[in-house]
């Protein structure tokens, strides 16, 4: 077990609450007041489940000071995210270290718009917030692939001075993707200032894409590719503006329009097929197990 050092003090990480808010989309509220003290917009945390597991970072979707708690919100894609989705209240993390990265600035533009697509929602909710506390017009903006898997839409509608849903195929509220409905409000609202998208990089893009023509600074969060979350293995690296930096110590937030996105997007795909593979083996281990025949490493 490893505990958070922080301040003079130390915290055990404890679920206290779990629920499933999408098909494979899972919330924890995780007992950490030491980072909930100190969470930001836009900042993550990294986590371990058991000593022998890797380290995953995962953006902080909300936080509570007084109650102690931080929340993260994941989509089961890999091995270790299928480990975590099998943990219950009441079970403890082998450790959980932050809040880390930069947190998002937070100011008083004017009309600001903020875009979520897929689980992309519940990094962008706190800065949601963070914009309307600061006295902005908030006009927030979310997508899925079908209705099932929209999330957060009530503590958007919360955290937003006006809030648009779409899905892709059309099954709650309109048919098209978050960046058409970018594309009308930019049309319709002439004096936005600023525009926080958080999503799939091809939707990250695509918006960026955008809001170009209209010179309008697009910031976006490249979290996806981090691996280590402390700048030390270099696996997060991406070209920005014409030079190098490193998402989780440099962002992860980061002008959409000074990414290098082709090479963004190589880079993201590089563990894909060993993630799939790595997956699929823990699946067959635990049906294995569930049939009382093997156990899980």
């Amino acid at each position: 077990m490893i505990v958070n050092v922080l301040d003079g003090g130390i915290e055990l990480h404890n679920i206290i609450a779990k629920r499933e808010i999408a098909p494979d989309i899972i919330s924890l509220e995780v007992d950490a007041p030491l980072v909930a003290k100190k969470a930001k917009p836009g900042q993550f945390i990294i986590l371990m489940i058991d000593g022998k597991g890797e380290r995953i970072p995962l953006t902080i979707a909300d936080y509570d000071r007084e109650k102690g708690w931080i929340r993260i919100v994941f989509e089961v894609a890999g091995k270790t995210t299928a480990q975590l989705s099998q943990m219950n209240e009441g079970d403890e993390l082998f450790s959980l270290v932050g809040p880390l990265g930069k947190p998002t600035r937070l100011e008083k533009y004017g009309t600001v718009v903020t875009v979520g697509g897929g689980t992309g929602i519940a990094c962008v909710y706190p800065i949601t917030r963070g914009l309307k506390e600061a006295g902005n017009k908030v006009i927030a903006i979310i997508g899925a692939r079908t209705k099932d898997l929209i999330i957060m839409e009530g503590e958007m509608k919360k955290a937003s001075t006006e809030l648009l849903v779409t899905t892709d195929d059309g099954s709650y509220v309109r048919k098209g993707f978050v960046t058409d409905v970018l594309g009308e409000v930019l049309r319709k609202e002439k004096d936005v200032k600023k525009v926080l998208a958080i999503g799939p990089a091809p939707m990250m893009k695509a918006a960026c894409d955008i809001t170009k023509p209209y010179n309008l600074e697009t910031i976006v969060s490249l979290n996806s590719i981090m691996v280590d979350g402390t700048g030390m293995c270099g696996s997060c690296r991406v070209t920005v503006g014409g030079e190098t930096k490193f998402v989780c110590v440099d962002g992860p937030e980061f002008n959409g329009h000074l990414v290098d996105w082709q090479e963004f997007m190589n880079r993201l795909r590089r563990y894909e097929r060993l993630e799939k593979l790595s997956l699929e083996r823990y699946r067959k281990q635990r049906r294995r197990w569930e049939n009382g025949r093997d156990d899980i490493r």
